[in-house]
């Protein structure tokens, strides 16, 4: 077996406290607790040992990152080692003298999520009151610094009828990039499934608003748009193929191709506290869906089969009980009528576009209780 070209990215989820309870969190169900999180000195290693694999990219995120008081270390210790350094952040605890420190620190870029383009709609789907207000407030920070802006949004049922309005938003507050995503389906999205997923009418509106916007703001802003994936005719790539290019380390310090795999039975996933980064990247689970070797048919003939890789194991996993299936969401799958169903009823159904209630947990981690 030939050994893995390295990963370009590492995404350390260094806790999963958060002030917001979004409704499509990447976070699992089970949170990791703050007293289970690694500690500075292990992620300082992990940083070093990245760097020596040949990562060159280092995205921040949790949970909250912010919620870390250490984060100004690691941000620097990365800086030193001359990484790239994103942060995915909320944005709801920023001010101008943690802005001034980050930025003293060496980061390099920031990931600002919103949630709607207006107050009401922000504070419902991220559950914090004045939680917009605030976003705004760090937005207008970030884009006075020389810190690198791209703005987050997450589409779905309850705000995609305010898409226009976010992207007029991103060019108020001066992003350089803006990331319109629809909901994946995995955690407490799959949970909301039924809430989130849009109808075809709102989908075929965004669509048509994604491609004005980028032709009108070609020379201002950058939009990448990610598709709902329950409604196109392939998979996407998930994560640029399982462990090509991309390592994860959860806030418990265990390694993985990507957010959601900690839910594919049978897998012994390293933990960091015990073995260095490039073990974990030529493992077993990482090997396990690695390349083409292990694609069923009809991927394993399949001439698309290095453009998506089989799409993602933990959709596959979420709706046939089975990591190892063609991702269903292809119109090629045995089980693709299963996807086509579930967008036939929810997409076509025009009912309360706003929904009464989320399925999150009751109650929210401290984000002040930080190591």
């Amino acid at each position: 077996m030939s050994s893995p070209a390295p990963p370009l990215a590492l995404i350390a989820e260094l806790t999963h406290r958060c002030p917001l309870a979004c409704p499509y969190c990447s976070n699992p169900l089970e949170l990791a607790s703050a007293s289970t999180e690694l500690d500075t000195a292990t992620w300082l290693r992990l940083i070093d040992e990245a760097a020596a694999l040949g990562v060159l990219h280092l995205h921040l995120t949790g949970g909250e990152p912010m919620a870390r008081r250490d984060l100004n270390d690691i941000i620097a210790h990365a800086h030193a080692r001359g990484l790239y350094i994103n942060l995915i952040t909320a944005g709801v605890t920023l001010d101008a003298g943690r802005l001034a420190l980050l930025r003293e620190a060496g980061l390099d870029h920031i990931q600002l999520s919103f949630q709607d383009a207006e107050a009401e709609g922000g504070d419902h789907i991220g559950g914090l009151r004045g939680g917009h207000a605030r976003k705004l407030a760090a937005a207008r920070l970030i884009a006075d610094s020389d810190i690198a802006l791209t703005l987050n949004f997450v589409v779905h049922r309850a705000n995609l009828e305010r898409l226009e309005q976010m992207i007029a938003l991103a060019e108020q507050l001066g992003a350089q990039r803006m990331e319109i995503a629809h909901t994946q389906y995995h955690g407490w999205a799959m949970r909301n499934r039924a809430a989130l997923l849009p109808t075809a009418a709102q989908l075929d509106a965004a669509n048509a608003t994604v491609t004005q916007a980028r032709a009108r703001l070609a020379a201002r802003l950058r939009i990448d748009y990610v598709v709902p994936d329950y409604f196109a005719e392939y998979p996407k790539a998930c994560m640029g193929g399982w462990a090509r290019n991309t390592l994860l380390v959860d806030p418990t310090g265990r390694a993985m191709p990507c957010h959601a795999a900690h839910g594919i039975p049978g897998m012994d996933w390293p933990r960091l506290r015990e073995t260095s980064l490039g073990a974990a990247w030529r493992s077993a689970p990482f090997e396990r869906f690695r390349g083409t070797g292990w694609m069923p048919e009809p991927c394993r003939s399949c001439e698309r089969r290095e453009i998506d890789w089989g799409g993602c194991r933990c959709q596959a996993l979420a709706l046939t009980g089975h990591a190892e299936r063609t991702d269903p969401v292809c119109v090629k799958s045995p089980d693709h009528a299963m996807v086509a169903a579930l967008a036939a009823a929810a997409g076509n159904d025009a009912s309360a576009t706003v929904p009464v209630a989320w399925q999150y947990r009751s109650a929210k981690p401290d984000p002040t209780t930080a190591r």
